[in-house]
């Protein structure tokens, strides 16, 4: 089987698409031939099997062409079985007149809440939309499958931890108003004992202005003493930090479910999180309501009250059956069949 995948980037040790490559990996070990159509790509990052195409260019348009030009050019070359597109609409838009009057299915790939008329256009155009699971997709459509979320589980060892004060919180992730970091930041305020780290980059104007007023609310609130703000972490480094911490604390608002819930969780941390999509990986004492500064000071609380490395176990488990790469590579393959 070929297999024709479309993505932003291919560097394993991007902080925002780092782990795209894990499953880059995962689909070449399930076909004969993977394809790789990228804006950008580093050596060495895919097994022997994969072929790299590049389509970068300084023009938006430029881009479409170059990559409506490489995509036909391995449509001649031999039928692949399918083109995936990876969280980019955009792409599967541009693919579908040229794949799909040969008969060849296009897949897109999308775990987000904005919804957008090229995204409605991206779905009408798709052979299947594959996303984690109904809610994570923001469109209403019989074209969707739920294939779990794809973590690399092989990455997050297990890691038992001690019992340590003052307790540590991870919030990971972009500076973004959609991560609730201002809920977090206020109910880590109502827990005396309790220590927040936040780890993330800030990658658009909106970001840098949104981190600029977290930074201003540790002042106001009196928490510069136990709330962190730093920048990015390499994608190599993730593990360790999770490795560090006591719980991952996530408001991301509802419509996607953040990728750092899922790894925390396959490296045995214990999780606490709003999403209501996070209802058959979390038990109900971690959830919380979207915003809800003191029903999360509540959650909070209680992480001491329970055997978290019991939890973080069992938190194992639920990735390893439902979102893990493999399982998640398979159920693509299986789809492109």
């Amino acid at each position: 089987m070929k297999l024709v995948v479309v993505t932003q980037q291919v560097d394993p040790a991007s902080p925002i698409l780092g782990a795209t490559v894990s499953k880059l990996r995962a689909l070449a070990a399930r076909v004969e031939e993977l394809v790789v159509l990228a804006d950008s790509a580093v050596d060495g990052a895919l097994p022997p099997n994969c072929r790299v195409r590049l389509f970068r260019s300084r023009r938006r348009a430029g881009r479409g062409l170059r990559f409506e030009k490489a995509l036909a050019a391995e449509l001649a070359r031999g039928r692949p079985a399918a083109v995936l597109a990876h969280m980019c609409p955009i792409y599967a838009v541009l693919a579908a007149p040229l794949a799909r009057p040969l008969g060849i299915d296009v897949f897109l790939w999308f775990t987000h809440w904005r919804r957008s008329r090229l995204l409605a256009s991206a779905t009408r155009v798709s052979t299947k939309v594959l996303s984690v699971d109904a809610r994570t997709f923001p469109l209403r459509t019989s074209k969707l499958v739920p294939i779990g979320h794809g973590i690399d589980v092989s990455e997050l060892p297990c890691v038992e931890r001690l019992p340590r004060e003052p307790l540590t919180l991870l919030a990971l992730g972009r500076t973004s108003p959609a991560k609730g970091l201002v809920t977090i930041i206020r109910a880590v305020e109502q827990v005396p004992d309790v220590r927040l780290l936040v780890h993330g980059p800030s990658l658009t104007d909106e970001e840098r202005t949104h981190k600029m007023a977290l930074e201003r609310l540790v002042i106001d609130e009196g928490v510069l003493d136990r709330v962190d703000i730093r920048g990015p972490v390499p994608r190599h480094g993730v593990p360790g930090l999770y490795a560090d911490v006591d719980a991952l604390v996530n408001d991301m608002r509802e419509g996607a479910t953040d990728k750092v819930v899922y790894e925390a969780a396959a490296s045995c941390l214990p999780v606490i999180a709003s999403n209501p999509a996070f209802d058959t990986l979390l038990p109900d004492d971690l959830r919380f309501a979207h915003g809800d500064v003191e029903g999360l000071a509540g959650t909070i609380r209680r992480l001491g009250e329970i055997d978290r490395n019991a939890v973080g176990r069992r938190l194992r488990g639920r990735v390893l059956a439902e979102h893990s790469v493999d399982t998640w590579a398979d159920r693509v393959v299986a789809l492109a069949r």
